[in-house]
């Protein structure tokens, strides 16, 4: 459970910090009153594009004594009727263009046969019955399963497929009970984070009649089973209202507990609100049900963690573990012990046993030690054994230890790549983990815990030749002399000789590692002669604790100056031009394509920015944005203030200036990052450029993630790379 805990970053998303200089990308204070009116009215030699219309307000936002224009203000109310209709009018623009794009159609028949495919996910054995995922071929979402015993027959207990005429409603997280009799599990509308709970029973497939509101954070960070299975803990969002505005609300949640068949109103509160909108509740239960865990997580650098012992009954009472320090603690209840992963101490991770009967900080003991060469990256308890997964250059290494921490063995991988998945029960023999790689699809993987022996259950079949394709790992020497790594996928026998169109792909925030996996997306751009490159910047978690520090809040610009040293490291080695590269990345991934085409606007053809954040001045005013602060900064902070300004790409775009082609993906039911990010971007973008088109492309009935079908897939990475190949043709 500590695996989910640890990669929250990439359920919530997104980062800040120190400006710079749109030619040099050095540091600068913030722009001049005149900068944004400058960017907000269109050039006489910008291309002649019939654009729908953008009106400019004439609104100055002074903070800190400085004027922050803000032309576009008006594109924040997206329940306005004329924000609907600008809205829609850019859509249909962006459709029609894309539509009459040469490859779309190849492109769309190809990425149906890559994603078209039966996908299976890691078993979960709860009670001696076995919980999966699976889509089949024709399938446009994934459907749960189950069976009885290994030999049992599957049966399909959640199919979100049949849940909805138009596919609108989707699956979130699931859950079983201890003994397997029920699952709970996340209703969303339009693939949003709002959500409902529900619980299913196994055995009869008849939903319970109960229905859980507010699940909205409800995932498996914040759900736990009781240990008898008679009933569940769950985190609880108040409805939005005027008294519960969106940007407020994480901090209005609370823990409470349903007993299974009770009225949902009357749930008991177990642990109330903080109060406090940049904070995350999560909750968890040890097996046995004596332990309950509540988990204040602060941002993406700190958790407060309180233990309550349930046996005392009604004189149960929570005590603070550890609280008020700067550092992560994910704790995973077992055999009356806590087992505590930690970058207190150690930048790179290491994992405490403490007694909740005597939690004194000092009374900790140390199990597994740091690494200085490798990153613990999560680690999960299975067969009364810790299991865990190692980073050593974003590489994944599987370790399975003594509870005690001594060294039991090493798993032996299929190769360099990443374990997505580990999945065990405390005390069960049998765990499963999951292994791809840039080249080799998702595999499933069954581990004999008391003995190392590994067998493999299940292959995803791809109608790709990857052995004709080969990934390589460059370091690429940043602005101020950081050894940042690079994956390069790409053909064989590619020739280094500039004319491959390529696409640098990065993230660069929240902790989070992007490492090797199977992207599907990348084989029809390799196909036509490109190359793929992920970039693994400063503010990810590929390095631990150092290497996120390094790269939020104040230090929000070696992110940006990362991406770029790599791409000009694929242009100085020959992979590709600056008129033939691409730029592309997605929620937080997304500010940084902002912030590289403003900054370097010379170094790239085309951007793909999708569900991005762009005023930073504003964004932690909407959606989870004060989540974010602790990452980003605020610009209520005077200090955080110039940072945020420097870098924002809404303020630093300028009239006259050619940019690349731009295609903003935004969705219309996006509840974590606002829409109106995408909005105000490209209203500026279009009235500002000498360059390449800005589309605004909205996908309907999609959250943050996007729709979560199939064909709404296939659509927009159609769309994406055929806009990219257009403009490269150029």
């Amino acid at each position: 459970m500590l695996a989910a805990r640890h990669t929250m970053a990439a359920l919530m998303l997104l980062t800040a910090c120190r400006g710079a200089d749109p030619t040099t990308a050095r540091p600068a204070p913030p722009p001049k009153a005149t900068a944004a009116p400058s960017a907000a009215s269109a050039p006489s030699s910008a291309p002649a594009r019939a654009y729908p219309p953008s009106r400019i307000v004439d609104v100055v936002h002074v903070l800190h004594g400085v004027p922050v224009p803000d032309p576009y203000r008006w594109l924040e109310d997206g329940e306005s009727d004329e924000v609907q209709a600008w809205t829609a009018a850019q859509d249909a623009f962006a459709r029609a263009e894309l539509a009459k794009l040469p490859e779309r159609d190849a492109l769309l028949k190809r990425f149906r046969e890559l994603y078209d495919i039966e996908r299976v996910g890691a078993p979960l054995q709860r009670g001696g019955r076995y919980f999966w995922t699976k889509r089949s071929v024709g399938q446009e979402k994934e459907a749960v399963q189950w069976r009885q015993g290994k030999a049992g027959e599957p049966k399909v207990l959640l199919d979100p497929n049949a849940w909805s005429s138009d596919g609108s409603v989707s699956l979130g997280s699931w859950l079983p009970s201890w003994d397997g009799r029920y699952v709970a599990y996340q209703v969303k509308k339009n693939n949003s984070d709002e959500a409902t709970l529900e619980i299913i029973d196994v055995a009869t497939g008849k939903k319970l009649p109960e229905v859980l509101e507010g699940a909205k954070y409800a995932d498996r960070t914040a759900l736990a089973w009781d240990g008898k299975s008679a009933g569940i803990y769950y985190v609880k969002v108040p409805p939005l209202s005027r008294r519960s505005p969106a940007a407020d609300r994480p901090g209005l949640a609370e823990i409470r507990y349903h007993a299974l068949g009770a009225d949902p109103a009357g749930d008991r509160l177990v642990r109330e609100a903080t109060r406090d909108p940049r904070t995350f509740h999560q909750v968890a239960a040890s097996r046995d049900g004596r332990w309950l865990i509540a988990t204040v997580q602060h941002g993406w650098v700190s958790t407060d963690v309180y233990i309550q012992d349930l046996r005392a009954g009604k004189k149960a009472e929570w005590k603070p573990l550890i609280k008020a320090q700067p550092h992560i603690y994910l704790v995973e209840p077992h055999r009356d012990n806590l087992y505590i992963l930690t970058d207190d101490g150690a930048p790179n991770y290491r994992v405490f046993r403490a007694d909740p009967r005597d939690p004194a900080r000092d009374r900790w003991v140390e199990v597994v030690p740091e690494r200085r060469d490798e990153k613990l990256d999560r680690l999960e308890i299975v067969g009364n054994r810790l299991g865990l997964v190692y980073l050593k250059d974003v590489a994944a290494r599987l370790e399975i230890r003594e509870l005690d921490g001594s060294p039991a063995y090493e798993v032996k991988l299929p190769g360099i790549g990443s374990v997505p998945t580990l999945h065990g029960g405390p005390e069960e023999d049998e765990a499963y983990f999951t292994f791809e790689s840039f080249t080799a699809p998702l595999e499933v993987h069954e581990l004999s815990v008391p003995t190392g022996r590994t067998d493999l259950v299940y292959r995803t079949q791809v109608p790709v030749d990857t052995a004709a394709y080969t990934t390589e790992q460059v370091f690429v020497t940043s602005k101020d002399g950081a050894r940042v790594p690079m994956f390069v996928l790409r053909r064989k026998d590619a020739r280094r000789d500039g004319a491959a169109p390529a696409v640098l792909y990065g993230y660069g925030g929240f902790s989070m590692a992007i490492t090797p996996s199977f992207w599907s997306k990348a084989y029809p751009w390799l196909e036509r002669g490109g190359l793929f490159a992920i970039a693994n910047l400063r503010g990810g978690g590929e390095y631990g604790e150092t290497w996120h520090r390094a790269g939020m809040r104040h230090n929000k610009q070696n992110v940006f100056d990362d991406a770029i040293a790599a791409a000009e490291h694929l242009v100085r080695q020959g992979y590709t031009r600056p008129d033939r590269l691409v730029i592309e990345g997605r929620s937080n991934g997304g500010l940084l394509v902002g912030a590289a085409i403003t900054q370097r606007p010379d170094l790239f053809r085309v951007a793909l920015c999708q569900v991005p954040l762009m005023d930073m001045a504003r964004y932690h005013l909407f959606g989870s944005g004060k989540t974010w602060i602790e990452e980003y900064g605020s610009a209520d902070d005077p200090d955080d203030f110039r940072a945020l300004l420097g870098y924002s790409p809404y303020h630093r775009v300028r009239s006259g200036t050619a940019y690349p082609g731009l295609l903003v993906m935004s969705v219309d039911s996006d509840d974590r990052v606002d829409p109106m990010h995408a909005r105000k971007f490209t209203a500026a973008l279009q009235a500002a450029s000498t360059g390449g088109p800005v589309l605004l492309r909205i996908q309907e009935k999609a959250g943050h993630g996007g729709g979560d079908r199939v064909q709404s897939t296939v659509e927009e990475l159609a769309d994406a790379y055929a806009f990219a190949l257009s403009q490269i043709a150029r």
